[in-house]
């Protein structure tokens, strides 16, 4: 349908800083692995809409870094209300290693998990939650304000036992896009 335009991601080796890194809040870089797994959740995120099946959010489960699965949005496909990207990566993942429980895990999403995505992250025990945009992006497309409301300034994300990144500069923007470019599709609420 072409809506991507999604940079391509400068792998490097022995840690060499691609051109792609970016700055994160307090001066330390989102590292290329992150822009790699996170540029692969935003990919999902139009393969879901470009396919028809859903929203346009995408996450990808890694552990040690490879991919264990990546996942879109799959609410319109399946009529189901709770197939977000980020709880069906967890529902896949479980399967395929055979447990409940992914604390070797990291999971990589293109925005800002809403209130039962974030439970389900909590719950799964993943170690680590790395989003591209945030909730705002889906927001100003028309997706329901209780994505963000829900679990800002309770406290949730603090009591979380999991590492919480929110991408900046580049990622961001990427991750941002896949809202504008897609809004056309969404105008159902």
């Amino acid at each position: 349908m072409g809506f991507r335009e999604v940079p391509n991601v400068l792998e490097t080796k022995c840690g060499a800083v691609s051109a792609f890194a970016i700055q994160q809040e307090g001066g330390g870089l989102l590292e290329d692995r992150d822009q790699k797994f996170l540029s692969r959740a935003v990919e999902e995120a139009y393969k879901g809409v470009e396919s028809g099946d859903g929203g346009p959010f995408g996450a990808v489960i890694v552990c040690n870094d490879e991919v264990v699965v990546s996942c879109h949005n799959m609410v319109l496909r399946c009529t189901d209300p709770t197939a977000h990207a980020e709880v069906t990566a967890i529902r896949e993942a479980c399967k395929k290693l055979k447990r409940i429980e992914l604390s070797d895990c990291e999971i990589y999403a293109s925005c800002e998990p809403c209130p039962m995505c974030f439970g389900a992250i909590h719950l799964s025990r993943l170690k680590r939650l790395v989003y591209g945009a945030k909730a705002e992006a889906a927001i100003a497309i028309g997706f329901d304000d209780f994505i963000a409301d829900a679990l800002r300034g309770t406290g949730f994300y603090q009591k979380a036992h999991l590492d919480i990144k929110k991408a900046d500069g580049n990622a961001a923007i990427i991750a941002e896009q896949v809202f504008e470019n897609t809004k056309a599709h969404f105008q159902i609420y």
